[in-house]
């Protein structure tokens, strides 16, 4: 069996394109960026096609600050297409074709027409839905919302009615597209691998005995729900709580946030690993209050740390632990839930206890990209009707 596959710059594919190579599957794997970046990733260079004229143009002068923000909205908008082009014009003879959303609508085709089979994979919800649940957050907090991209939305659903198959990473995303008319039998759920080997608590860490540490880690941004969580936080009582919020603010949140309760909130933008690991070890819960998501690994890093989560059920949740035993599912923008949840926890040390090695003891049963890489050639075997290699 021989598959190809395409991705804007890395994501999650060049894990899945590992996986592949092991199982002498990986014929080709297609890139947005420059080999000098890709290099890393550690795939030998027959294996890897690069496109990174548009991309990495935008990237390079972006982080200089050469290119103006028109410039790069219009690098943006060709380089889907542009590199779909390349894709179609380079690629060879496949069983299947594994395309990262958004990008293959022509090269899936041409696999198609070869007698080969057209996969998408999609990160996260079903673009309509994910836009229309994004205008109604930026309406109800009174945001101007961002400039329409109708072009990004009819590409991504000609490529979900072109694809013989959709692969997501979560229960919740899958919903996402059943509630926009996708054919259940088309929907695949693949959650991915989770390289937790990074995330351990120190024997000699822990969180301190008399106060109370609420982390999130995340963007700073409407769709990670923050001013929920800034809401429910200001309602929790406790002598010594604290708030730490990881990561970088979104600009067009930074006039809410002046708005918003931040008494007893640090937040310390985008951290090292090294730290992130040493803030999750160190506070009694991790909240990620988002309202949508595709499946956020930053809950199972945290629970590797021994720090039970509060997560909304838009961020995956339900794949990764139990309501009640590792951590609380909430309802998405429900902040009576979360000042509930959090005020539990504060509350009864021995239940946040009880969580914190549940969690440790849950996420040493999550599947790593070894699994992540079996699901997908048991999938692809199907798709293409080969039979397994055990079964030849």
């Amino acid at each position: 069996m021989q598959i190809v596959q395409a991705v804007f710059g890395v994501f999650h594919h060049f894990e899945l394109a590992h996986q592949l190579h092991q199982r002498g599957h990986l014929r080709k794997i297609y890139t947005s960026w420059p080999w000098a970046r890709i290099k890393r990733e550690g795939l030998p260079r027959s294996l890897v096609g690069t496109f990174p004229w548009l991309q990495g143009t935008d990237y390079i002068l972006g982080r200089s600050g050469l290119l103006p923000r028109a410039c790069s909205v219009q690098l943006n908008r060709w380089n889907a297409p542009a590199f779909d082009a390349y894709t179609r014009r380079v690629i060879p003879p496949c069983d299947a074709f594994i395309g990262i959303s958004g990008a293959g609508l022509l090269t899936g085709q041409l696999v198609q027409q070869r007698g080969g089979v057209f996969v998408c994979d999609r990160g996260s919800t079903h673009q309509r839905f994910q836009e229309q649940t994004l205008a109604d957050e930026y309406r109800r907090w009174n945001i101007p919302l961002p400039p329409p991209t109708p072009h990004i939305l009819l590409r991504e659903e000609q490529i979900y009615d072109a694809a013989d198959a959709i692969t997501v990473p979560s229960t919740v995303v899958r919903r996402s597209f059943l509630r926009m008319g996708c054919p259940a039998e088309k929907v695949h759920v693949i959650p991915y691998g989770v390289r937790l080997d990074r995330f351990v608590r120190p024997s000699d860490t822990a969180p301190p005995a008399h106060g109370f540490e609420v982390l999130f880690a995340g963007q700073v941004s409407l769709r990670k729900g923050i001013p929920y969580l800034l809401q429910a936080f200001a309602r929790l009582h406790h002598p010594h709580k604290h708030l730490t919020i990881v990561g970088a603010v979104q600009e067009n949140l930074r006039p809410l946030l002046r708005e918003l309760p931040v008494e007893s909130v640090t937040f310390t933008g985008a951290l090292p690993q090294p730290e992130l690991v040493d803030r999750m070890a160190r506070s009694h819960v991790m909240v990620l209050p988002s309202i949508e998501e595709g499946l956020a690994l930053v809950q199972a890093q945290a629970m590797a740390c021994q720090c039970p989560v509060i997560a909304t059920e838009a961020t995956g949740a339900e794949d990764l632990f139990t309501d009640g035993v590792e951590g609380f599912i909430i309802p998405d923008r429900d902040v009576d839930a979360l000042v509930a949840r959090l005020q539990r926890l504060a509350d009864d040390s021995a239940l946040q206890a009880r969580m914190a090695s549940a969690a440790l003891d849950r996420v040493r049963t999550l599947g790593g990209w070894d699994t992540y890489g079996q699901h997908w050639d048991r999938l692809l075997h199907q798709l293409t009707l080969t039979p397994p290699e055990s079964l030849q």
